[in-house]
């Protein structure tokens, strides 16, 4: 293959592959009789291998690195490698189209665009009045639309919470803090009672280290007055604990 073709095979440019031999990151390939460069599988390989670095987000010199790691592996192995890739590529396209196919056919909503999933879960929620219910239809399509690793099991585990007859009245609880201090005598019972609340099968899904008061969390504790954001934050740190504890046991 000459230039043009590996890079129209690959979809970089040309210049693209120039600059990969300028820096030393695609080695220069054995040239014929005429001077063009001729170039194998094996170098549109790691062509596509850079190609795919990059647009994770690697750096030119993190990618150096990586294929450094790549050099002694044998060439099915790295195509193999390059296949599931572009199979879980092929995937993730589908279910995004799965996606936004539900979404064309849904009626628009004050919340959307939402994900088939949660809509089904706020949906199954009875109708309530209160802020506090509102702010977390909010802070969950605002997860949803972030892809901040919810899903449709994640919705699914909450929908028995969502339904729950007692959580109006907690959401009410907690409405009646929006003006309050932090040192309420309310907040400590009504944090313990949102923690009991949350089903195991949600623990399961919360990644080690959350919920924590940081990144998400702390975006979302900023959202509340002083009195709920206590409340708030305590529930993250009984759930974390909640958390390590679940997973002590299933080593």
């Amino acid at each position: 293959m000459r230039i043009g073709e590996i890079a129209a095979l690959v979809g970089v440019t040309s210049r693209a592959v120039r600059h990969y031999h300028h820096i030393g990151l695609l080695p220069e390939p054995a040239r014929r009789a005429n001077g063009y460069r001729a170039y194998t599988v094996r170098d549109a390989v790691l062509l596509a291998r850079i190609r795919r670095l990059t647009e994770i987000g690697l750096s030119l010199d993190e990618v150096r690195d990586v294929l450094a790691d790549d050099a002694g592996r044998e060439l099915v192995e790295v195509l193999g490698e390059l296949d599931a890739d572009l199979a879980r590529q092929e995937r993730e396209i589908r279910e995004r189209r799965e996606v936004l196919a539900a979404l064309l056919e849904a009626p628009p909503t004050s919340d959307g665009p939402l994900s088939p999933a949660l809509a089904a879960l706020l949906e199954s929620a009875p109708a309530t009045g209160s802020p506090a219910a509102a702010k977390d239809r909010e802070h969950l399509a605002l997860l949803d639309t972030a892809g901040g690793g919810a899903g449709a099991e994640l919705y699914a585990a909450l929908r028995p919470l969502a339904e729950a007859p007692g959580v109006a009245r907690l959401y009410e609880r907690l409405d009646e803090l929006a003006g309050a201090g932090v040192d309420d005598p309310r907040i400590a019972p009504l944090a313990a009672e949102l923690v009991a609340a949350v089903p195991d099968e949600v623990l399961a899904m919360i990644p080690d280290g959350e919920p924590s008061p940081t990144g998400f969390g702390r975006v979302l504790l900023e959202d509340y007055p002083p009195a709920q954001r206590e409340v708030v934050r305590r529930v993250m740190e009984a759930l974390a604990v909640r958390v390590r504890a679940t997973r002590g046991r299933s080593v």
